[in-house]
């Protein structure tokens, strides 16, 4: 029942209230978050073997009769030495400071015990503090054991007691939120089979059945949440914007024809601006596709209609900019374009939303400055963010909130599988710009090891800057780390500016360095003051430097391929020839494949296609970033086969019951509910 399940974890039989205070700090606060807590790993005890086959290192459960017990005193320790054979072999059990042992054991018993082998020069087989059972009485060998993410004060056995205790209770029971006929379709197994499993399995195919049930409803309880949210955005009434006859004028007058990619994801962008329902779009182009003049062409069409626009950038290097080529865009077409960020002047700034407010101000670009509250709009028609993952959904919504329902916006480079889309941006509708504009150069990729690193420096990346050209050096840390081996931006700042360039400008960038000072450095790299730029990956987004020709990635295997790509992107943007160049200092096979990705194609779909294929589980994004509930069993990348099975599910389940009224719908409706109030989102059903 679910009022048993929010109970509190301290009056289940063995908590009491100090170890519930210390599994709170694991999130276990309530039977329910105990009986949702799974397991990180699983430890199969139930593969037994005779003492004759046992292997060194390895882990395994023997089954022995023990027949001699002795407990040793070596300094200020004790050790218990149980000596038992098998009708194979013999073997000794070493325990350090367990004497207790001695009195809960006897010669000639029969136990099981797990652990690991250690052979001896002599040959000798022994286990070291093993877990020791009696037969009869066996709880943690000879079976599959969950191996739990832990805290101090909280051991696996704990945790294992804890839910174990709370099965034993005949009043603690799930009612199944799933209809039978889903259950039946799927061949399903019921929740309550499903959780016991999941923590205690007792075969393997038990745990891969409630797995299945698990992760199903996970990705179908998101999605369905994800059309709820999308669903009641396509009923909000919004700006039924006209055509412009002037906007055609504007593309006509552009230097470039824009590409087919570009005029598909502006005439989808227009059409959801003609329509009466409130605009929810994402524009999801690779680096250098031409997504900045799809949003300038969308935001004239809302000053055209007399409304004004907003730009939202993640850094003010962005947003200066973004500043810039709107002016310029601009500039002949009557229309005033302001820019507000954190270091804008105070009496500027004050003039800036004054003149806002007034209407003055056909199109606001800034960064976070643009959500505060002394921020307004007199006629707020399009909101646009861009690299919306930065933001999240929250700061989204609250720029969107500074007028009544207008038409929204969200841009992306960062290329997504097409297989997730839809679930990572499930409240969207979505355009995608897979097109570079015409005479845009490939960039040439290549991968060195590091020990080459050094005449790489010397002869390639001198020989670009004596061409009047500029580098950017990328480093994975910004000092020197005593764990991690991988090159440092100050350490490759100081060595180049000491040992290999001393006659060239340098500059270093990080994000341990004041806003100001970032931006006095990439201004000083834009107007070439500098010939190299040692960085982190603060310029991974968005920085335009024309004269940029080369990238140079140190330790590029400590970056996803997503990452790279991103980074590469930062040159090729004039129309000299540019190059990226991969310095790697690991021989594992997925790094060779990673390094080979990158260097045989430039497409940013494909990388990211073949990032979730190498990588397998772990998470891509991570989906707090794009506001979407925590996952606790499923995972986005490796469970990609149920996702799809989950989403056509989900597709027929809204499409006959968009609200979840129907009595068999009602169980998911509440976990829809709970999963995403977990984000403080509530959902309109």
């Amino acid at each position: 029942m679910y009022s048993m399940l929010n109970e509190n974890i301290q009056y289940i039989k063995g908590v009491g209230p100090k170890k519930a205070e210390k599994m709170s700090k694991l999130g276990i606060e309530t039977i329910g978050d105990a009986l949702y807590y799974f397991p990180r790993q699983f430890e199969d005890r139930s593969h037994e073997k005779k003492i004759f086959q046992l292997e060194d290192s390895e882990k395994v459960t023997v089954k022995v009769r023990i027949n001699n017990i002795v407990n040793l005193k070596v300094n200020k320790m004790t050790i218990t030495r149980f000596e038992v054979s098998d009708e194979t072999g013999r073997a000794s059990l070493i325990f350090f400071n367990r004497a207790y042992l001695r009195n809960s054991f006897r010669v000639g018993d029969i136990v099981r015990v797990f652990g690991s082998v250690k052979i001896q020069k002599n040959s000798k087989i022994e286990m070291h503090n093993c877990e020791i059972e009696y037969e009869k009485l066996e709880k943690n060998t000879g079976i599959i054991v969950p191996v739990y993410s832990l805290t101090y004060g909280v051991s696996n056995k704990d945790v294992m007691g804890v839910i174990r205790n709370i099965f034993e209770n005949a009043d603690i029971s799930i009612k199944d939120y799933f209809p039978s006929n889903i259950l039946k379709k799927y061949n399903m197994c019921d929740i309550n089979f499903a959780i016991r499993s999941m923590h205690f399995p007792t075969r393997k195919e038990d745990l891969k059945v409630a797995m299945f049930r698990l992760i199903f409803e996970e990705f179908l309880f998101m999605q369905l949440g994800l059309f709820s949210i999308k669903g009641g955005n396509n009923c909000v009434k919004g700006i039924e914007f006209k055509s412009s006859s002037k906007l055609n004028e504007i593309e006509s007058s552009l230097p470039f024809n824009l590409t087919k990619a570009q005029k598909k994801a502006l005439n989808e962008i227009l059409d959801d601006m003609q329509s009466p329902r409130a605009m929810n779009r994402l524009v999801q182009g690779d680096v250098g596709s031409g997504k900045t003049v799809v949003a300038q062409m969308a935001l004239a069409n809302a000053v055209l209609n007399g409304y004004q626009g907003a730009y939202m950038a993640p850094t003010e290097i962005l947003a200066k900019q973004h500043y810039e080529s709107f002016k310029q865009f601009f500039d002949d077409k009557e229309i005033k374009v302001e820019l507000l960020t954190g270091s804008s002047k105070k009496k500027q700034a004050e003039e800036i939303v004054e003149s806002l407010k007034k209407g003055e101000i056909d199109i606001l670009i800034g960064t976070h400055s643009l959500i505060e509250d002394r921020v307004e709009f007199k006629n707020l028609g399009l909101v646009i963010t861009d690299e919306q993952h930065r933001f999240g959904v929250r700061q989204r919504a609250k720029l969107s909130s500074k007028s009544e329902n207008p038409d929204v916006i969200v841009m992306t480079a960062t290329p997504i599988p097409r297989t997730l889309a839809l679930i990572l941006y499930g409240d969207l509708d979505i355009s995608i710009i897979d097109e570079l504009p015409p005479g845009r150069k490939p960039i040439e990729t290549i991968a060195i090891e590091k020990n080459k690193r050094k005449k790489y420096y010397m002869s390639n990346v001198r020989s670009e800057i004596e061409k009047g050209h500029q580098a950017y050096i990328v480093c994975p840390l910004v000092e020197e780390s005593e764990i991690l081996e991988v090159q440092s931006a100050t350490e490759v700042y100081e060595e180049l500016s000491n040992e290999i360039f001393p006659d060239l400008r340098l500059g270093l960038l990080h994000g341990k360095m004041k806003a100001k000072e970032k931006d006095e450095i990439m201004e000083a790299f834009k107007n070439h003051e500098l010939d190299i730029l040692v960085s982190t990956t603060v310029i991974e987004v968005g920085v335009n430097v024309p004269n940029a020709t080369l990238m140079i990635v140190e330790n590029s295997e400590r970056f996803g391929l997503s990452q790279l790509h991103q980074l590469r992107g930062r040159v090729g943007r004039g129309s000299e020839k540019s190059y990226c160049t991969l310095i790697y200092d690991s021989k594992t096979n997925i790094c060779k494949q990673r390094m080979n990705i990158m260097e045989e194609t430039n497409d940013g779909f494909k990388i990211s296609e073949k990032d979730l294929e190498i990588r397998g589980p772990g998470d891509f994004f991570g989906t707090r970033q794009h506001g979407l509930p925590e996952l606790k069993v499923a995972n986005l990348f490796k469970h990609i086969k149920i996702l799809r099975m989950a989403q056509k599910e989900a597709r027929e389940i809204y499409s006959k019951d968009p609200a979840l009224e129907l009595k068999e719908n009602q169980g998911i409706k509440y976990k829809i509910k709970e999963m995403f109030k977990s984000i403080g989102e509530n959902i309109s059903l």
